[in-house]
């Protein structure tokens, strides 16, 4: 069983993924989507901008022929060169596995090995700006296999990071923690440990089993896919034998308090999760916990009320003749906002107008977003809704990074409404993410493009840049338009909801 770098990778972000790329039916896994895709280009693109001017050498063997790269590489060791790029190492485990380490770089340094009075330090370029661990129990990996073929350890190892540069792995700390990941990653391959299916939003997005794995927690109605059960705390749901989301529902979230991970928030808002999603329903935040049955001897503890809702929405969700829904879409990597959207909303004249100001190269930016500071100008008393504080912190950049005057921008900053944070905080949703999409679908809003995102559009942005072709512009547009009328459906839901459910609770008490 061959062992590498990249199942080393994945093992620390979801050990059933490294156990279904070895043992799993590969027609289940999914396409590998434009995001992943442009990703791997960004990374060879960044590859070559690091090794620009060097001089390396890299061993030629067939494809997949891990022997015969390993033969060459060795060569290339033997003969002294002073850098190898992509060379491939092996090394025998225990049980029968095979160690295979490809490290960007072995870099010659002085010292003693099988070669002579030199040895070689293991270099890996990322695309990352950060050292996160796995990356560096990674590097550690190729320290490990390169010190059996040289017989020797290098005293160093390398992670060439984008913009931040060299970063040295600090190994007495790092080589224990990954003999730890990769005899427990070979003992589960080797003994055929399936994992439990367990959904991560964050880390499971651009795997390819994504489909195959949500479908099986789907049928199981899986905790994961409520939110707010991390690992961590699943692990202590399951020591209380409460694995299912009926058993959840009914459990009394004074017990849950005390988990390590909990807490009387969390365990309030767990409970209250399950029970909307056992009943398909949206919760006031005030009414999650009390029983429906109103049995006696019920020691659930109700929350605060709420002030009247009508009190609430004109503090908090301002409904006013005008309003504007704000949505950006942004290329992180050339750190510039290529798209304003805006929705005027104009409820007296019974319209709404979508204005979407379009940077068509990066360096128009500064161009749109003048146009966004004059469209918002137009209607000063306009509240700005937008979902989640990415809007915000952009609109603080952009007037940093072009000098715009405080007292245009504070003004401005002071009309946002972020109906993320609001939704979150009164009402509890069945729904597998507070994110736009899982919502404004649970209200039955459709994207005209069901496959598109985030993701998707920044990919359409960089094939704008390079082909000329306007259809990619075109779909980041209806992307961002629908994104905007999203926001705009759940700020009506949100009010709607908050007013009859708000009013027939104070009914219900007096």
């Amino acid at each position: 069983m061959l062992i590498d770098a990249e199942q080393l990778i994945h093992y620390q972000r979801c050990r059933r993924r490294a156990f279904l790329d070895v043992h799993g039916d590969l027609s289940q896994r999914d396409a590998p989507n434009e995001y992943l895709l442009k990703l791997i280009q960004d990374s060879r693109a960044n590859h070559r901008s690091v090794l620009f001017n060097q001089i390396f050498s890299q061993p030629e063997y067939p494809a997949n022929d891990w022997d015969a790269g390993a033969r060459a590489t060795l060569e290339l060791m033997q003969q002294g060169v002073d850098r190898i790029y992509q060379g491939v190492l092996l090394s025998e485990g225990d049980a029968g596995a095979t160690f295979k380490s490809v490290p960007d770089l072995l870099v010659k340094q002085p010292g003693q090995s099988n070669f002579g009075d030199w040895l070689y330090v293991p270099m890996d370029i990322k695309l990352g700006k950060r050292p996160k661990l796995e990356y560096q129990v990674v590097t550690a990996f190729h320290t490990y296999v390169l010190a059996q073929v040289q017989g020797a350890w290098p005293e160093a190892a390398w992670l060439m990071l984008r913009e931040r540069g060299v970063y040295s792995v600090d190994l007495w700390e790092v080589l224990p923690r990954m003999q730890e990941i990769l005899d427990d990653c070979v003992q589960m391959l080797l003994q055929q440990e399936e994992p439990e299916v367990f959904i991560a939003r964050s880390r499971c997005s651009l795997c390819h089993w994504l489909s195959h794995c949500h479908t099986l927690a789907q049928m199981d109605h899986h905790l994961s896919l409520l939110p707010g059960v991390t690992p961590s705390r699943y692990l202590q749901l399951q020591d209380l034998n409460l694995v299912t989301v009926k058993s959840l529902a009914e459990a009394n979230p004074a017990d849950l308090e005390p988990l390590p991970g909990f807490g009387r928030e969390t365990a309030y808002k767990l409970v209250r999760q399950a029970r909307s999603t056992l009943h398909n329903r949206a919760l006031l935040i005030e009414e999650g916990l009390i029983p429906s049955e109103k049995s006696a001897g019920s020691n659930l503890v109700e929350l605060p009320i709420y002030p009247p809702a009508e009190v609430l929405i004109s503090a908090e969700i301002p409904t006013a003749p005008v309003e504007l829904y704000f949505d950006i879409e942004a290329e992180p990597s050339m750190n510039v906002a290529y798209l304003h959207g805006v929705l005027v909303v104009d409820r007296v004249a019974n319209s709404q107008v979508f204005h979407p100001l379009l940077a068509e190269k990066p360096a128009d930016e500064i161009l749109v977003w003048q146009e966004f500071l004059d469209l918002t100008a137009r209607y000063p008393n306009a509240p700005i809704f937008h979902f989640c504080p990415y809007e915000v912190q952009t609109v603080e950049r952009l007037a940093k990074l072009y000098g715009t005057p405080s007292h245009r921008v504070k003004p401005l900053l002071n009309r946002f409404v972020d109906l993320h944070e609001r939704v979150t905080r009164l009402v509890t949703l069945p729904v597998e993410s507070y994110a736009l999409k899982p919502i404004a679908r649970w209200l039955g809003f459709d994207w005209r493009d069901p496959s598109a995102n985030g993701a998707q559009s920044i990919c359409w942005y960089s094939q704008w840049l390079s082909t000329g072709d306007r259809t990619h512009l075109n779909s980041i547009v209806i992307y961002n338009e629908d994104d905007c009328r999203a926001t705009h459906r759940i700020k009506d839901w949100l009010v709607g909801f908050l007013m009859e459910s708000t009013s027939e609770h104070r009914a219900e008490l007096a």
